[in-house]
């Protein structure tokens, strides 16, 4: 009888932790078969979304993470790939660890983090210790991560350097087949609204100031679509607010960010993880220094890059270029980063049955603190779903209707302001 092909499940709470996830599974699993998990959140993915990140799992379904305890499909995966949030992380690692503590085998777990770690690192690190691999996107944060969890008496070895798993694609190579092209990879949570609009004001006018170019504004998600941060003002809504016209040569538009940098000739963003692809197949990067260099907005991170440039700059004809040596501290241009990983796995099944998952943070080290963590995510101190009660469905009902009300009520109230209302005001003076 042939053998069950091996397995790696995946669960993720966004399109990006998806990206991330799925992305590290088909490096560290290129020869398993795919399960999504999606937790079901404000923030789960819509089949757009996982449409543009481009990777098709074999099955996927949505879950609670409390639904995840007793899941037979779910515990029978060679390797599970936590890629969420790390409250979310710890509850898991603390509840699965109890629920498969009596199980011969049980699966390999992964987790680590979507993008770069420019703040709260010993808080989230530590909510992810515990997995059997903290994977780490770069040598500087490898050695940040082995740090921390050496002073606090958890194994360094466990921390494992790789890269961001979708750094790829063709070096940058400038094209005359098509008009020199910049991209400005947007992020839902920084800027501000009225820094946005400004920054859209100032994409309009590179725009016009040189018409032989197309300036794209990359998009992250449609208006009502939630993606891992909230995004309140989106610029296909801030685009019709422009004291002037948008220049024909501004562009919104959605995709796969890999595809979008194979016809790019500068990246433009704030702080955006795109900025890292970007880099590592060479081509010019900005990192925009007109709201200032803040930990607020993450663009702090990118200080040693080589890469920090102005919209002045960028209209007078810059194209930044990245510093290498910090480039390679980042994991770029890494030769098959995830090998270290995949011989950690290996070593881990060779050893025989894995021992229990057990997090940093237990009821006797910090009760407090994990107890909220483990209510917020479906479960009680020893690891089991809480009961539904009628009220709290009562209330996510609720809350559901009142968004899909309120989302609703904002798109007719456009309509009527901008289409209707126009038209009723020319019938009344024909």
């Amino acid at each position: 009888m042939p053998h069950a092909p091996r397995r790696i499940a995946v669960l993720a709470d966004s399109d990006t932790r998806w990206k991330w996830g799925a992305s590290v599974a088909r490096q560290i699993a290129p020869d398993h078969a795919l399960d999504a998990y999606f937790l079901r959140t404000r923030a789960t993915p819509t089949e757009r979304q996982l449409a543009e990140v481009g990777i098709v799992p074999d099955t996927q379904r949505e879950v609670t993470a409390a639904e995840l305890v007793d899941d037979e499909e779910f515990a029978s995966a060679d390797i599970v790939v936590l890629s969420v949030i790390g409250g979310t992380a710890l509850a898991l690692v603390h509840s699965l660890g109890l629920a498969w503590q009596l199980r011969p085998q049980r699966p390999v777990t992964v987790t680590g983090y979507v993008g770069v770690v420019y703040e709260k690192m010993v808080d989230g690190l530590l909510t992810r210790a515990g997995a059997d691999l903290v994977l780490a996107n770069s040598g500087y944060d490898c050695g940040r991560f082995r740090t921390v969890f050496a002073n606090v008496g958890i194994d360094p070895e466990t921390v494992v350097e790789c890269a961001l798993p979708f750094l790829g694609g063709d070096p940058y190579v400038p094209s005359t087949d098509r008009p020199f092209t910049l991209t400005f990879a947007v992020q839902p949570s920084v800027p501000s609204k009225k820094e946005r609009l400004l920054l859209l004001e100032r994409a309009a006018a590179h725009a016009r100031r040189y018409p032989e170019r197309r300036v794209l504004m990359k998009l992250r998600s449609l208006p009502g679509e939630q993606t891992t941060h909230v995004e309140a003002n989106p610029y296909q809504e801030l685009i019709e607010n422009l004291a002037e016209p948008a220049p024909p040569n501004l562009e919104l538009v959605y995709g796969n960010m890999g595809e979008v940098l194979d016809r790019t000739d500068l990246l433009v963003t704030v702080s955006s993880t795109a900025a890292l692809e970007s880099m590592h197949r060479n081509i010019p990067t900005a990192i925009l220094t007109d709201f200032g260099v803040r930990e607020a907005h993450g663009n702090h991170y990118f200080v040693e890059s080589g890469c920090l440039a102005s919209w002045d700059d960028l209209d007078g004809g810059a194209l930044p270029r990245v510093n290498p040596e910090w480039a390679a501290a980042q994991g770029i241009g890494k030769s098959d980063p995830y090998a270290g990983a995949r011989a950690r796995i290996a070593a881990l099944r060779a050893a025989g049955p894995l021992p229990q998952l057990r997090p940093y943070y237990t009821p006797q080290r910090a009760g407090i603190y994990l107890g909220g963590l483990l209510a917020r995510n479906g479960f009680d101190e020893k690891g089991r779903p809480l009961p539904v009660q009628p009220a709290t469905l009562d209330r996510s009902l609720k809350a559901a209707v009142r968004g899909v009300t309120r989302r609703g009520a904002r798109r007719l109230y456009r309509m009527g302001h901008k289409r209707v209302a126009p038209t009723l005001r020319r019938w009344g003076q024909a």
